[in-house]
C-alpha cells in the first residue's frame, strides 16, 4: 500500500453505508465535528430537517428568527470558539436572506458554511416555486459555492466546503443541494478533506523577504505596527507581542484587530482609522517603517491613499496574495501564516526599546485625553454618554468580557474604550458595515463560549432590525447581555448630517417603542436608565445576572464621536472636535 493510499485510509471517518442524502449531510457535519447550528427550515430542506430531528442527541440546531439571524449567530460562534460556524436554509427567500451574512463574512474573513436546500434537478430554470439561483446570486460573496444534484456528490462537496473555510484566509462557502439529492440513496463514507488542487491557501514564507523586513526594523528609527484580525485567526497573539516587546515598537490595531494584544499594553497605543486614536493616525505619517501584520489597508484605515505613509517604508506581513499592493504598495512583502513568519522573524529582530518615539505617541494621546476622552468617560454635562456606559462595562466585567457591537455611533464608542485581556473578546461587523448584526452573533458567540462573559452593545436602530432574535434567547436561555445605547436616532449619520449636511436631519430621528416592555414580553430581565446615578448598579446588577438581561440606557441625543477622520482626508487631518 504506497503512502497516499494509507493517508486516505487514515483520514476516513466512517464505513461505507447505504442511506439517504439527507442523512449523509448529518454525517457529514459530525464527522466534521459540528455540533451547533443555526437555522429556519422550509419545503426544499425539510428531508435534512426531518434526519436532524433523529439526530437531536449529537446535533443542536437554533431555531432563529429570520435567516440573517442564522448566518449573523453562525459568525459570533465562529469568531469566538474559532471553529466554522454553520447556517441552513430552506430555497428562494430562505437562501436569499443568507446574503447579507455571508457577504459579512467574506469580507471579514469569517469561516462559515451555509447549506441551502433547492427545487428537484428537474425543475432547475423552470421557476418553480421558491427557485432562486442562490448560486449565481452568492457567488460575489462567497470564498467557494457549488450546487448539488446528485447524493453521490454529497460527501465530497461538504469535506471540500469545510477545507475551504477554515483554511487559509478563512470565509464563508455556500453549498445548494437539490431536493432530490436529499431523498437519493448513496454508499456513504466520509474522508475529510486536506487540499484542493492549485488551491494553495497558506503561501511558503520566502526566507530572503523575512531577512529584508528584519533589517529594515533593525534600522528604523521610527517604526510602527498596525496589527489586524489576521493575528487573531492566524494564532499569533504571542508571537505579536514577543515582536512588539523585543523591538520596542508601537502597536496600533485595526477594529477587527482588537483583542489580539492586552489594551493595557504600555506598547498598545490604540486604534487606528476612521474614529480610531490621534496619536496612532497621524504618526502614521512620520514613522520610518510601516509593519502591517495581517490587516488589508482598508479605507477606513488609510484615509486618502494619496497621503498615506508616504515617507516610509512599508512591510506588509500577510497570508493573501490578493492584498500585497492592492491598497498600499509594500516594500517587503511577507507572505504566509502570520504565525510562522513572526516565528521565523523573531531571532533576527535586534533589541530596542525606541523612547523618543514611543514618547510621541504618549504626548499625542494626552492631546486626545484633554480634548476628548477625558468628557467622554468622565463626563460633567447633564446627559449620559456612551463612552462612561463601556466605562462602567469594563469595570463591573473586569476587562474580561467578549464584547459583541453593532454599527454606528456605539460601536466607535465601544471599539475606542472597550478594554480587553483576551483575544476573540472583541465581535463586530468590520467591513461591511451591518446593522443589525449584534444581536444574533451575540448569541452565537456566547454559545460559542459559555464560560465567558457576553455583552452585546448595540444603538436603538441596528437593534430593531433583528429584534425578533429575542425569541432565541428567550426559547434557549442563553445567558447574553444586551446594552441599547438609546439615543433616538440613527446616529451615525446624524453625526454626518451635523457636520457634513448642515444639521439636516433627513430621515434619522427615530420614534421608538418601549424597549423594556419587548424584552420583558419575552421573559427577560430588562432595566431602563436615564440619570447617571443609576447607572453603575444597573451594570453591575446585569454583569451578576446568570440569566439573559436587557439594559436600556438613555444617552444624549447629539453627542458626537471625535476623533474623526472626514471620508477621504489624510489621516494628519483628524478631527479633535
Amino acid at each position: 500500500m504506497n503512502t497516499e493510499t494509507l493517508r486516505k485510509e487514515e483520514r476516513k471517518t466512517s464505513k461505507t453505508i447505504r442511506i439517504s442524502g439527507a442523512e449523509a449531510i448529518i454525517h457529514c457535519l459530525l464527522a466534521e465535528g459540528v455540533d451547533l447550528i443555526y437555522g429556519y427550515p422550509g419545503g426544499a430542506i425539510m428531508p435534512v430537517y426531518d434526519e436532524l430531528y433523529k439526530f437531536q442527541d449529537k446535533l443542536t440546531h437554533i431555531l432563529t428568527r429570520h435567516e440573517q439571524g442564522a448566518t449573523h449567530a453562525a459568525q459570533g460562534y465562529a469568531r469566538v470558539s474559532g471553529k466554522v460556524g454553520v447556517a441552513m436554509a430552506t430555497s428562494g427567500p430562505g437562501a436569499t436572506n443568507l446574503v447579507t451574512g455571508l457577504a459579512d463574512a467574506q469580507i471579514d474573513s469569517t469561516p462559515m458554511v451555509c447549506i441551502t436546500g433547492q427545487v428537484p434537478r428537474h425543475l432547475l430554470g423552470s421557476d418553480a416555486f421558491q427557485e432562486t439561483d442562490i448560486v449565481g446570486i452568492s457567488t460575489p460573496v462567497t470564498k467557494w459555492n457549488y450546487q448539488v444534484t446528485n447524493a453521490s456528490e454529497i460527501p465530497e462537496i461538504l469535506a471540500k466546503a469545510f477545507y475551504i473555510a477554515r483554511s487559509g484566509r478563512p470565509g464563508p462557502v455556500l453549498v445548494d443541494i437539490t431536493k432530490n439529492a436529499q431523498f437519493d440513496e448513496l454508499d456513504f463514507s466520509y474522508e475529510k478533506c486536506t487540499g484542493v488542487r492549485s488551491y494553495k491557501p497558506v503561501p511558503e514564507p520566502d526566507l530572503k523577504s523575512i531577512e529584508a523586513a528584519a533589517e529594515l526594523i533593525n534600522n528604523a528609527k521610527k517604526p510602527y505596527i498596525v496589527f489586524g484580525q489576521g493575528v487573531i485567526l492566524g494564532e499569533a497573539e504571542e508571537q505579536l507581542k514577543a515582536l512588539v516587546e523585543k523591538a520596542g515598537i508601537p502597536a496600533a490595531w485595526t477594529i477587527l484587530g482588537l483583542s489580539a494584544m492586552d489594551t493595557e499594553h504600555p506598547l498598545n497605543v490604540g486604534m487606528v482609522g476612521m474614529h480610531g486614536n490621534y496619536g496612532p493616525n497621524v504618526l502614521t505619517n512620520e514613522c520610518d517603517v510601516l509593519i502591517a501584520i495581517g490587516m488589508r489597508f482598508d479605507d477606513r484605515v488609510t484615509g486618502s491613499l494619496d497621503t498615506y505613509a508616504k515617507q516610509a517604508k512599508v512591510i506588509h506581513f500577510e497570508i493573501d496574495p490578493a492584498e500585497i499592493n492592492k491598497n498600499v504598495s509594500a516594500d517587503v512583502a511577507v507572505l504566509g501564516d502570520a504565525k510562522r513568519t513572526l516565528e521565523l522573524i523573531l531571532p533576527l529582530i535586534t533589541k530596542n526599546e525606541h523612547k523618543e518615539w514611543r514618547a510621541e505617541f504618549a504626548k499625542k494621546y494626552q492631546i486626545e485625553y484633554d480634548t476628548v476622552i477625558k468628557k467622554d468617560i468622565e463626563p460633567t454635562k447633564e446627559g449620559l454618554t456612551m463612552g462612561e456606559v463601556i466605562e462602567q462595562i469594563n469595570k463591573a466585567s473586569g476587562h474580561k468580557a467578549v464584547v459583541v457591537t453593532d454599527v454606528g455611533q456605539h460601536q466607535m464608542i465601544a471599539c475606542r474604550y472597550a478594554k480587553f485581556k483576551e483575544s476573540k473578546s472583541n465581535i463586530t461587523s468590520g467591513g461591511l458595515g451591518t446593522m443589525g448584526f449584534a444581536l444574533p452573533a451575540a448569541i452565537g458567540a456566547k454559545m460559542g463560549a459559555m464560560d465567558r462573559e457576553v455583552v452585546a452593545i448595540i444603538g436603538d436602530g441596528g437593534y430593531q432590525m433583528t429584534i425578533q432574535e429575542l425569541g432565541v434567547i428567550f426559547q434557549h436561555n442563553v445567558p447574553v447581555k444586551i446594552v441599547v445605547l438609546n439615543n433616538d436616532h440613527l446616529g451615525m449619520v446624524r453625526q454626518w448630517q451635523e457636520l457634513f449636511f448642515e444639521s439636516r436631519y433627513a430621515s434619522t430621528v427615530m420614534t421608538n417603542p418601549d424597549f423594556v416592555k419587548i424584552a420583558e414580553g419575552y421573559h427577560i430581565k430588562s432595566r431602563r436608565v436615564v440619570e447617571r446615578s443609576d447607572l453603575k448598579d444597573a451594570v453591575v446588577e446585569m454583569i451578576a445576572s446568570k440569566d439573559p438581561y436587557f439594559l436600556e440606557v438613555r444617552v444624549e441625543k447629539e453627542d458626537n464621536v471625535f476623533p474623526m477622520i472626514p471620508s477621504g482626508a489624510s489621516v494628519s487631518d483628524i478631527r479633535l472636535k
